[in-house]
């Protein structure tokens, strides 16, 4: 099996690959739509960025069609390989594989890598959606269904349109931003019957705790609201979470 290590560094621009030296682009495509700094001409292609945009959820919409049952989990790109929750994330790989769930990550490294790759192992589906990034950042090698994406706002959609739970693994700012989107999804409906799985109680004990004693307590937020969050450390809890969800799904389509 190849590995990171084998390959030429590589960037993605949308779903084009681009490695030994023609990955230098200093900007995204992100960055290119929502910075509104710089020569007014900009404002008059918006319009056609549009046709980029409807393409994009279109071949995302393709490729992701069939997919079965998934759970998206989420982690961050820092973790390294000798790091216990890599072994983690290989281990949530393999019972989601074992229990009948594709695994859908960011495809990228770290703790995507570990779910991708105990996914794969297991013989499940291991998918990755990848994003372009100012910085060098490829799929991982453990991906069997990968897409590249420009816009992060396309990408949240496949994360959320072809999963019925999230899994949360420790994590930074993009690990926050999807938990919270989520959270709001399911809050409002726009969701329904999805679990958000914190998974590592040392970890995401102190922000379980704020959101109960200071979110809740001051009015901002529910009752129903904080028990859409379910926070583990036990593998098989996080996938009887998953597959109650999914059982309590399907009795209403």
């Amino acid at each position: 099996m190849t590995t990171n290590e084998d390959r030429p560094k590589e960037k993605q621009r949308g779903p084009v690959t681009l490695r030994r030296g023609r990955s230098e682009e200093s900007t995204t495509t992100d960055q290119r739509l929502l910075d509104s700094r710089g020569p007014s001409d900009w404002v008059h292609t918006d319009p056609w960025r549009v046709m980029r945009i409807q393409a994009e959820f279109v071949e995302g919409f393709g490729a992701l069609a069939e997919v079965p049952r998934a759970v998206t989990v989420f982690g961050s790109a820092r973790t390294q390989r000798d790091h216990p929750e890599y072994e983690l994330g290989r281990k949530i790989g393999a019972a989601l594989a074992e229990a009948g769930f594709a695994a859908i990550t960011g495809g990228g490294p770290g703790a995507m890598e570990a779910v991708n790759r105990g996914a794969s192992e297991a013989g499940g589906l291991s998918i990755g959606l990848g994003i372009e990034l100012p910085f060098e950042q490829g799929l991982n090698p453990w991906v069997d269904l990968g897409v590249n994406f420009r816009y992060f706002f396309v990408r949240k959609t496949m994360f959320i349109k072809y999963a019925q739970a999230f899994i949360c693994l420790p994590g930074g700012f993009g690990t926050l931003d999807e938990l919270f989107e989520a959270l709001t999804l399911v809050q409002t409906k726009k969701v329904t019957k999805f679990p958000i799985v914190l998974f590592g109680s040392e970890y995401w004990g102190g922000l379980h705790a704020w959101l109960q004693d200071v979110v809740y307590k001051s009015g901002k937020v529910g009752e129903k609201d904080i028990a859409l969050v379910h926070v583990t450390d036990d593998i098989d809890d996080a996938v009887r979470v998953v597959e109650d969800a999914y059982s309590a799904w399907e009795e209403v389509h």
